[in-house]
C-alpha cells in the first residue's frame, strides 16, 4: 500500500512544495494537487515536478468541464514530461455549484463526457490523428458548426508514455462502474472498508466485466484523516466539520452526491438532519450530528496498534493508496505521520 498527501492550496505554495520534498525523503509516495476555485493545479504540479525526484504527482482533480479534451490530454502529457513519467491524470465531474457557478458552463452528461475525454486523451497520447465523433465532442468540429477549416491533427511532441494513468473520482453507481471499466485508478471519498462492498461492489463488478485487461488491476485511492497515538481520541471531533460540510453543504437538497453516499452507508436519517442543519446555517450542530461510527470508520485515529488493524482493513477492501490527512497541523507532526504510516503500510 502506498501513502500520499494533498498539497495545501490555502497557503504559500513554495513553502508547501518544500514540505512535500521533505516528506518525499520520509517515504511519501504520492503528492496530489486539487483544483476547485483555487489557483490552477497545473502550475503547482509543474513546480512540484521541478523540486521532487521520486514522488508520483496526481491531479486530484481536474474538473472535466473546464478544459477541452485535447487541452486535457496536452496538459497531462506536458506534466508527465516535466516530471519524467511521474504524473497521473485525476479527473472528476465536480458538481453544478462549481461548474456552473465558477466556470459558467452547463453541468450535463458527466458520464458520457468522461468516457469521451478519456478516449480522446488516449488517442492524443498515442499520437494518432485526432478524429473523434461522439455524442458530446466532435473533433475536428463539423463544417456546419464552424468555418469548415478544421482538420485532424496529431500531437507534435512524443509523450514520455503512450498511456498516462487515469484516475476517476466517482461516487454514484454508474460513475463507479465507468471508473472500473476505463480507468487505471478510482478515487472514492469517505471510504468505509466494511461497507465498501455493500455500497460499490455491484458497480465495480459490472465495470470490471468490460475492462480492458491491458489496464491492469484497478487501483483504489482514497483520502483518510490520520492521528496516531494514545491520546488522540479527542481529535475525532476535528473530522466532524469536514463530513458535515460535504454531507450537508456540498450541493442542494436532492443534488448532493455526498449526502447520497451517507444514505447508502445506512445513515439516511442522520444525513437528512445534517443537511437540514447545515443549510439552515447551523454548522456546529450539523457537525455534532455526524454519527460517531462514521467518523471512526472513515478515519485512522487511535493507538498505533489500532491504526495498523484499520490499515489492514483498508487493504483487505482493495485500497492501494491512502491519501493522508494528518490532523497534527504542524510540519513536524505531518512528517512523523508520514514516517509512521510508511512503516505500517510497508
Amino acid at each position: 500500500m502506498r501513502i500520499g498527501i494533498q498539497a495545501s492550496y490555502s497557503g504559500g505554495f513554495q513553502e508547501t512544495a518544500a514540505e512535500i520534498r521533505e516528506l518525499e525523503s520520509a517515504g511519501l509516495d504520492v503528492a496530489a494537487v486539487a483544483e476547485v476555485y483555487t489557483f490552477d493545479a497545473v502550475s503547482q504540479l509543474g513546480y512540484l515536478a521541478a523540486v521532487t525526484e521520486r514522488v508520483e504527482l496526481l491531479s486530484a482533480i481536474f474538473p472535466i468541464y473546464s478544459r477541452t479534451p485535447a487541452l486535457t490530454a496536452m496538459t497531462a502529457a506536458g506534466l508527465d514530461f516535466v516530471s519524467g513519467g511521474r504524473f497521473t491524470l485525476g479527473l472528476g465531474a465536480s458538481g453544478p455549484q462549481v461548474i456552473e457557478g465558477w466556470h459558467g458552463v452547463p453541468y450535463d452528461a458527466p458520464l458520457q463526457r468522461t468516457r469521451e475525454i478519456v478516449q480522446i486523451c488516449r488517442q492524443v497520447w498515442s499520437r494518432e490523428r485526432l478524429d473523434h465523433q461522439g455524442s458530446k465532442y466532435s473533433v475536428p468540429l463539423p463544417a456546419e458548426q464552424g468555418t469548415g477549416l478544421g482538420k485532424p491533427l496529431k500531437l507534435i511532441n512524443t509523450p514520455v508514455r503512450e498511456r498516462i494513468p487515469v484516475m476517476l473520482a466517482a461516487l454514484g453507481p454508474k460513475n463507479v462502474e465507468l471508473a472500473a471499466e476505463i480507468a487505471e485508478a478510482w478515487e472514492p471519498i469517505f471510504f468505509v472498508p466494511e461497507k465498501a462492498a455493500m455500497v460499490w461492489g455491484g458497480s465495480l463488478a459490472a465495470g470490471k466485466a468490460r475492462r480492458d485487461p491491458a489496464l491492469g488491476d484497478l487501483r483504489v485511492v482514497t483520502g483518510v484523516p490520520v492521528a496516531i497515538g494514545d491520546d488522540v481520541q479527542p481529535l475525532l471531533d476535528l473530522v466532524r466539520p469536514a463530513l458535515a460540510l460535504y454531507i450537508g453543504g456540498m450541493g442542494a437538497r436532492g443534488k448532493n452526491f455526498y449526502n447520497d453516499l451517507a444514505v447508502r452507508y445506512g445513515y439516511a436519517d442522520e444525513a437528512k438532519t445534517i443537511q437540514d442543519l447545515y443549510l439552515d446555517g447551523k454548522k456546529d450542530e450539523a457537525a455534532a450530528a455526524v454519527p460517531e461510527e462514521l467518523v471512526r470508520s472513515a478515519s485512522l485515529i487511535g493507538p498505533e496498534s489500532y491504526v495498523a488493524e484499520r490499515v489492514a482493513a483498508y487493504a483487505e477492501a482493495g485500497v492501494s493508496t491512502l491519501m493522508l490527512q494528518p490532523l497534527d497541523g504542524s510540519r513536524e507532526g505531518r512528517r512523523k505521520t508520514v514516517e509512521t504510516m510508511k512503516r505500517l503500510t510497508s
